[in-house]
């Protein structure tokens, strides 16, 4: 079965129409006295038409100009019917303050965006998942490719925006980090730096408690892609475990002046990082891959004791 999905005819090996040029060994049979014979030894050539690189394979390397901050928000609600969110409030907050700073901001909402679920390959074998993403690749209706643009090639800094869920990131939150193991795919089996002097920052608003743990959750995984972290490098509010007065949580955040404020320096702090790291450009020449993911370590010593 082919990674992907691809299509080819069962007896000449030949792709989908309008892609015959894509092959894989087809082998001769015949059936000789009720028994089938197949000739492994003379099958037809398998062959991969070239294809045009997809626009987001090019080398991640800074275009010249301001600092540029994007802010991503994994809220999911209801667009006929919009509400309040917190943290797309406070991440409102952020990227005024990052304007006023001189850098150039960028605003993604996935609840705007049409994108597939992750499909799994990696599943079938690391190198079926490959950057850009194969979905990316083969749907051009699937609009990852904004976050992908945003994270890889436009943005010195991101600062991701989440509600809290049961103690944890929002759905769509996980729906896009899945989508993003393309990006850690590249650094853990090919050493392959994308995401190359960039600052992450994350604001974590719920009724529900757990702010550390969905930070750290957050943490963990983008600091595999290879993304930075300010001093303090996050802000959160949450009423607790024992008050479901979500009026009163949107009150507090929607009035609230501190946590306006706390958005606006941990953009700040951001921005300062990120303003460091491209001055200097202080890149990784290479990665030591000992107790990394992806890296199998054996004992150099066996103690038979």
């Amino acid at each position: 079965m082919p990674w992907h999905g691809w299509k080819f005819h069962r007896r000449t090996g030949l792709g989908e129409p309008g892609f015959e040029e894509d092959r894989v060994p087809a082998f001769p049979i015949k059936v000789e006295n009720g028994r089938v014979l197949v000739d492994i030894a003379n099958p037809t050539k398998r062959n991969k038409k070239p294809h045009a690189p997809h626009p987001l394979a090019r080398d991640p390397k800074r275009a010249p100009g301001p600092l540029r901050l994007a802010g991503i928000s994994t809220t999911v609600m209801d667009a006929a019917n919009p509400r309040f969110s917190g943290s797309d409030h406070l991440l409102d907050h952020a990227l005024a303050a990052a304007r006023k700073l001189g850098a150039e901001t960028r605003l993604i909402k996935l609840n705007d965006l049409k994108f597939r679920a992750c499909e799994g390959y990696y599943s079938k074998s690391y190198r079926a998942c490959t950057w850009p993403c194969s979905i990316t690749q083969m749907d051009p209706k699937d609009e990852m490719d904004r976050v992908y643009e945003a994270l890889v090639h436009w943005a010195d800094a991101i600062i991701v925006t989440t509600p809290i869920r049961w103690g944890a990131a929002s759905s769509l939150y996980f729906k896009m980090v899945e989508r993003l193991n393309c990006v850690q795919v590249d650094v853990a089996t090919m050493e392959k730096q994308i995401i190359i002097n960039k600052v992450a920052g994350f604001i974590i608003v719920g009724g529900q408690d757990n702010v550390q743990g969905v930070a750290g959750s957050m943490f963990s995984f983008f600091g595999e892609l290879g993304f930075q972290f300010p001093k303090f490098p996050y802000i959160g509010h949450s009423r607790g475990w024992s008050h479901e007065d979500m009026e009163n949580n949107v009150r507090i955040v929607r009035e609230s002046k501190s946590l306006a404020q706390g958005a606006a320096a941990l953009a700040a702090r951001c921005l300062d990082l990120a303003g460091k790291l491209v001055t200097a450009d202080a890149a990784l020449a290479s990665i030591e891959r000992g107790g990394r993911k992806g890296r199998p370590v054996m004992a150099d010593v066996v103690d038979h004791d």
